[in-house]
């Protein structure tokens, strides 16, 4: 199963709540809701209006504050994992296999829109509409793409792979040449939602797994990347020529990093060896590397084996810029293959270089203005940014279940995810606790999204078996509007 698709995975997952009576038409065939589906997005447009999607292409909307609900006519049966309505009229949804719906009556009807990622069945995760005529959308395999027209259109902007990115040794040798000459070949990466400023902000922010953070200025047209701060770092590890072993003051400083970072499970760490000019030289022959390719591959080994030792599992240690044992296949279609990955290990004296890989996998980034913003993600893991989204912080919940989402509003937040967690902050997500007694159902299901319209006052969220939760307070206390209650 591809990467891509932990996201798809931890979609379906639950949901449950308390009680408040819900008025369906279920006798009417059209805008009926027979079976309830599961949620996986919801748009808030006002007090009155909201709209949410789900599996099988359910799309239902309310045009009076959740008191009542209808299914709208999406003309699919994929599931839809992102909807973003820029008014009462006009939206999106995104989701399987390059689907993109448009609506411009309400979510009553919807039409499929042609882009260029559904010929090649590349999933869409999130869309975000800034306004009636703009959104952008991303996804599997790097997928980023944009429109100005209303969907008519949409500009490619996802991410692709070059002869230098660190993705090219593991390409077919089909996309390695599609490279060469000049074809796009796309990044392997998920992206999993993406959010906008209200207009006049012209601001975007979009996240993924492997930790990738971005943001843009200019409403998503171009993107410069963000970055974790707060990560423990150790210089690069020194040894002697044609030295292999660790001293003991490299197994402490060890040790110290391993015992710093291993209860920080979201942290992954990159071990890449490094060579002295003499040793390439002397050991890295053009006509026959292979000594050189050991003393790497021993140099690293011995810092996984001390790490682990200290307590790091071994399935978070990343071997990275190991020896490419099979360099002659490249070297036909690539002279410099070989050469460029020596310059690539080489420093003043031979050493490991270790370091914390800031790879969490993320789910969903809110923005309560332009400077203050909160990521949710797999494993408890929270993101505060006061930048704008240029650097990120850490901040800790008490469990390590996945959170799907997160909302800041005015003074606080909420964040929702797997098996009925819930987590609010009174300091705007800073710090975080359960919700007052009495002020959440009970839940024991996945609850997907969370969305509030733009005054904070009136939000939802939803989730598992067409569930839904109401808070006409900003997000103190929370109500199920639907499904109705069997007793109501």
């Amino acid at each position: 199963m591809r990467r891509q698709l932990l996201w798809v995975a931890a979609s379906a997952l639950a949901f449950g709540l308390a009680c408040h009576e819900v008025k369906l038409d279920l006798q009417s065939d059209e805008g009926a809701i027979g079976i309830l589906d599961d949620l996986y997005s919801v748009s808030v447009v006002n007090e009155d209006d909201v709209v949410a999607v789900g599996y099988y292409g359910a799309a239902y909307y309310s045009s009076d504050s959740g008191e009542t609900w209808a299914k709208g006519i999406t003309g699919t049966t994929l599931s839809l994992y992102s909807v973003s309505m820029a008014d009462s009229e006009h939206g999106w949804a995104v989701g399987q296999l390059g689907i993109i719906l448009r609506t411009e009556d309400g979510a009553r009807t919807w039409v499929e829109q042609p882009n260029p990622k559904r010929k090649d069945g590349s999933h869409f995760f999130s869309i975000n509409a800034i306004d009636k005529d703009t959104a952008v959308a991303v996804g599997a395999w790097g997928t980023r793409i944009r429109t100005s027209d209303g969907g008519k259109t949409w500009a490619d902007l996802s991410f692709t792979i070059d002869e230098m990115h660190p993705q090219f040794v593991w390409l077919t040798s089909f996309d390695q040449e599609r490279v060469r000459n000049g074809e796009q070949v796309f990044e392997d990466v998920g992206l999993n939602d993406v959010y906008c400023g209200r207009p006049p902000s012209t601001r975007c922010w979009l996240i993924g797994e492997f930790g990738y953070l971005f943001y843009s200025e200019d409403q998503g047209v171009t993107w410069q990347q963000s970055s974790i701060e707060g990560s423990v770092e150790i210089p690069a590890i020194a040894v002697g020529y044609n030295e292999l072993e660790l001293d003991e003051a490299a197994v402490a400083t060890l040790g110290e990093f391993a015992r710093a970072i291993a209860s920080e499970e979201h942290l992954n760490v990159a071990i890449s060896s490094l060579a002295s000019s003499r040793e390439i030289a002397e050991f890295g022959k053009a006509d026959d590397p292979s000594e050189l390719f050991e003393i790497l591959d021993a140099r690293a080994q011995e810092v996984r084996t001390v790490l682990e030792d200290a307590g790091i599992m071994s399935d978070r240690l990343r071997m990275r810029a190991q020896p490419p044992w099979d360099y002659e296949d490249f070297l036909e279609d690539d002279p410099e293959f070989l050469n460029r990955y020596l310059d690539g290990r080489r420093a003043d004296s031979g050493g490991i270089k270790v370091r914390v890989l800031q790879n969490p996998y993320l789910f969903t980034v809110r923005f309560r203005d332009d400077a203050h913003g909160l990521i949710a993600g797999l494993g408890g893991v929270i993101l505060r940014s006061d930048d704008g989204g240029k650097t990120w912080a850490y901040r800790k919940i008490d469990r390590k279940q996945a959170l799907f989402s997160v909302v800041p509003v005015e003074g606080r937040a909420v964040a929702v995810g797997e098996k009925g967690l819930v987590r609010t902050s009174l300091d705007g997500g800073d710090t975080w606790a359960p919700p007052a007694d009495g002020a959440f159902p009970e839940i024991y299901t996945f609850m997907r999204d969370i969305s509030f319209e733009p005054s904070g006052k009136v939000g939802f969220i939803v989730g598992q078996s067409g569930q839904v939760l109401r808070s006409v307070d900003a997000g103190y206390a929370w109500n199920k509007v639907l499904p109705p209650d069997s007793e109501s």
